[in-house]
């Protein structure tokens, strides 16, 4: 029976409805969720979240191939599926909650399709954790972003947090077809592989705090986006022009800043403010 056969009678039998506001599309490609494992490396030592289980179709795959399962769902009608259509598998651990507030035991690699309305907020829980890697999907025009080059339209505040927490690979392109029901946009299964920063900052905060501010701004010169930065800093309104005028890049527009560049950018500011005490 067709992954698509089987979403329809599941939803059925139980009476429950895909809600959109939890973003529940459910993958019907056997073979995709077979290539998202694959992507993954997993072998019996690993400890595998998944995101958003729905049915529990890649649940039952990743189980025969990794230790354990953290299944972590959201919507109490898929939870009450879940415990009956995977009762058989011991190795699966169900966590009902927001896996960005649930209590979420350790593990060391994802796989999963999580609902694409909390890709960012998840993207960045997941780099704050000890990963091996992440083999995710996410709608075409997020993904691309991670990705972007500097200067161009996708580029901005996401492209240069990635860049600076890990690797990031797009590696196939999954129709919207595949999905029951089907979202408006495509997507790309995503690999992301934690890495060391490739530059250093002597504030992480305050690098981050810039990179936000001067992407509000995109098109300005650093120059004329860069104030509300500084005064948060707490640097004197009567020293900020002085220190607007020596800095590095002042006269390019935020979106043509390289990642490394808004790190100098941050060091600068940083001994600047250090010689002003």
């Amino acid at each position: 029976m067709s992954l698509l056969k089987k979403t329809k009678g599941l939803l059925r039998t139980y009476r429950c409805f895909p809600k959109k506001r939890l973003g529940q599309n459910f993958m019907i490609d056997e073979s995709l969720l077979r290539l998202m494992i694959s992507h993954a490396s997993l072998n019996m030592n690993d400890v595998v979240l998944e995101i958003g289980p729905g049915l529990g179709f890649l649940t039952r795959l990743l189980s025969q191939k990794c230790k354990q399962v953290i299944a972590v769902e959201v919507d109490p009608r898929l939870t009450t599926i879940l415990r009956t259509e995977l009762k058989d598998l011991e190795n699966v651990q169900l966590v009902k909650g927001d896996v960005l507030k649930a209590t979420i035991p350790h593990f060391n690699k994802v796989v999963s399709n999580p609902p694409f309305y909390v890709s960012s907020p998840i993207l960045f829980w997941l780099l704050e954790k000890n990963l091996d890697c992440a083999v995710l999907t996410f709608q075409k025009e997020f993904a691309e972003r991670l990705v972007a080059s500097v200067g161009s339209k996708e580029y901005g505040r996401l492209t240069v947090m990635i860049y600076y927490r890990a690797d990031v690979e797009l590696l196939d392109y999954v129709s919207k077809d595949m999905y029951y029901p089907s979202p408006d946009i495509d997507s790309y299964i995503v690999r992301l592989t934690p890495k060391l920063p490739p530059f250093t900052v002597k504030d992480e905060q305050a690098f981050f705090q810039l990179v936000r501010t001067l992407f509000t701004q995109r098109n300005k010169k650093v120059r004329n986006a860069i104030t509300p930065f500084l005064v948060k800093l707490g640097i004197e309104k009567e020293k900020i022009k002085e220190i607007i005028d020596s800095l590095p890049y002042h006269d390019k527009r935020a979106r043509k800043l390289a990642p490394e560049d808004f790190g100098a950018l941050t060091n600068e500011i940083l001994k600047k403010k250090a010689i002003l005490q």
